[in-house]
């Protein structure tokens, strides 16, 4: 089909340029050669809302990209900040399994003291 389109083109383009000479030697065009003008101006037009959209498909895609890492990297931050949850929670752990300890070691404290106030 790109070839048709290409053969097409390039027939419209001969006809454009034909009504152009026939502009340039000051002839009266008719309603076909109008016709030509109009479609040769859409083509054109189209061509660069062509261009347009394969340029903005471009950024489109490299935007992605960048969203795309974006995503990772707040993946990996993640992970990292999970990570980290857990040694919180274990060292969390680990202070009440002391802070126990402490209160067991000042009970025993305060029994060593009551006994050594009773002793005779």
């Amino acid at each position: 089909m790109g070839d048709v389109s290409g053969v097409a083109y390039d027939a419209l383009k001969m006809a454009v340029e034909h009504v152009l000479g026939k502009i340039r030697e000051g002839k009266k065009l008719s309603t076909e050669d109008v016709l030509v003008l109009y479609l040769g101006t859409i083509v054109g037009n189209l061509k660069e809302i062509r261009a347009d959209i394969a340029r903005l498909d471009h950024r489109i895609d490299e935007t992605n990209k960048r969203i795309d890492d974006v995503n990772k990297r707040i993946d990996e931050t993640n992970k990292r900040i999970d990570d980290l949850a857990k040694r919180v929670d274990e060292l969390a752990k680990r202070i009440d399994a002391v802070q126990t300890t402490l209160l067991e070691i000042q009970k025993l404290l305060l029994e060593l003291v009551k006994t050594r106030q009773s002793a005779p």
